[in-house]
């Protein structure tokens, strides 16, 4: 797989995964790039920011609106740790995210693959090009970790 495939921007979403996780935080990290320049990364910050919509997707959409000072990110590319909810997914489309690329399904909250399958639906503008699965395991078990030590 070659960088622009994912790995330069899984490399970075881990990363702050693993950052939120230091926080206290679910650890989900998202990368948002675009022709090899990254254009935003974030992690969880829901607890720290008392937001509920501060999701790492929903930061680094932000960040990389902010940075190339429009609502579009066309030609962008995501990479998360962890399929995204029902708002991201819908921020990704609203964001014209040309591909998404996650790790791990998530069977109770995501919407991509799993839930609504959101960008099946009929009312859905804009799907990302997706893939999934890449580096499943590696952020399935962050996860399980996480909430085991919190059990």
């Amino acid at each position: 797989m070659s960088k622009e495939q994912g790995l330069n921007g899984f490399d970075i979403a881990f990363e702050e995964a693993r950052a939120a996780a230091g926080r206290g935080e679910v650890p989900i990290g998202a990368a948002i790039l675009r022709e090899g320049e990254l254009l935003a990364r974030a992690g969880n910050r829901m607890r720290e920011c008392h937001d509920p919509t501060a999701h790492a997707e929903m930061l680094a959409i932000r960040e990389a609106c902010a940075r190339i000072g429009s609502e579009r990110l066309v030609g962008a590319d995501l990479y998360v740790t962890l399929e995204p909810c029902p708002m991201c997914a819908t921020a990704i489309s609203f964001a014209r995210i040309r591909r998404l690329y996650y790790a791990a399904g998530d069977p109770k909250g995501g919407a991509v693959e799993n839930g609504p399958r959101l960008y099946a639906q009929p009312s859905c503008h804009h799907a990302p090009e997706l893939y999934s699965g890449i580096r499943e395991q590696e952020a399935a078990e962050m996860l399980r970790a996480f909430f085991r030590e919190r059990r």
